[in-house]
């Protein structure tokens, strides 16, 4: 009789679970073309965070997969009051972040890190958080951050209500004004929000749909004090003059660019 009361016991709690990852994953209004990428982003630690944000009121719905990079996905959600919001999923079985931690070793505000993949990764997403909203309360113009929990940052959707979204700058046409813009929102990043951002790239330079320069991805961006400040520095500038001379676009010397902004 013992033993028979225990296997019920056992199996109320399977299916307590069952009931539990049932609602969770309700929370998510999949579309047949995105249940592929989903089924590799939300593992069972990623829906309780999911769950939380909308126990919060934070979130009502995870709708549709928009982007992708090697590191995390990006969704279009919904919040309880009909606003659309972007919704950074970290992939936490990407070998990419060990490639990361030059970018915040050396940053006086990451100093106590642990090493284990889930926490390196709760870190990497806290960084970009902090980051995001450094440079936008400094007037950078970037994706206004929301909400972080471990491996889910929740930001600004950067579109409009005919779902055009903002575009890289390498998928798109430019011209002088967004060189000079670029320059102009760099400056500000280092010089009012005391960042750089360490992995700047025509990639991660959008277009909004009302044709405004905006600076995203702000995971790698380190404080200036960070030893190697100057020469993730020069290596933006570096990048960001490449892209715009291959397009016909006259640029900066980028050594004289690099002591203007940093000086």
């Amino acid at each position: 009789m013992r033993e028979r009361a225990d296997d019920n016991k056992a199996a109320a709690r399977a299916d307590r679970r069952y009931d539990k990852r049932e609602r969770e994953s309700r929370l998510l209004e999949k579309r047949s073309e995105d249940y592929q990428v989903m089924e590799g982003v939300f593992d069972l630690p990623t829906l309780k965070v999911i769950a939380k944000m909308v126990d919060d009121g934070i979130l009502k719905s995870v709708r549709s997969h928009f982007a992708s990079g090697k590191e995390s996905k990006l969704y279009i959600a919904e919040t309880p009051e009909g606003r659309h919001v972007a919704v950074k999923i970290y992939l936490t079985v990407s070998a990419e972040f060990k490639k990361r931690m030059q970018y915040i070793a050396g940053d006086p505000r990451f100093s106590d890190i642990k090493k284990d993949t889930r926490s390196f990764i709760a870190a990497w997403a806290k960084k970009e958080f902090k980051n995001l909203k450094t440079a936008h309360d400094a007037g950078v113009k970037v994706p206004a951050p929301i909400a972080v929990e471990k491996n889910v940052l929740v930001m600004e959707y950067i579109g409009d209500e005919e779902g055009h979204v903002a575009i890289p700058l390498g998928d798109g046409e430019v011209t002088q004004a967004d060189y000079d813009e670029v320059v102009r929102q760099v400056t500000m990043l280092y010089q009012k929000a005391n960042l750089v951002h360490a992995d700047l790239s025509e990639y991660n330079i959008f277009k909004s749909p009302a044709g405004e320069v905006m600076l995203f991805d702000f995971g790698s961006a380190v404080d200036v004090r960070h030893p190697n400040s100057k020469q993730f520095l020069v290596r933006d500038i570096q990048n960001v003059n490449r892209f715009f001379a291959k397009r016909g676009i006259e640029v900066l010397d980028a050594g004289r660019l690099v002591e203007k902004i940093s000086t």
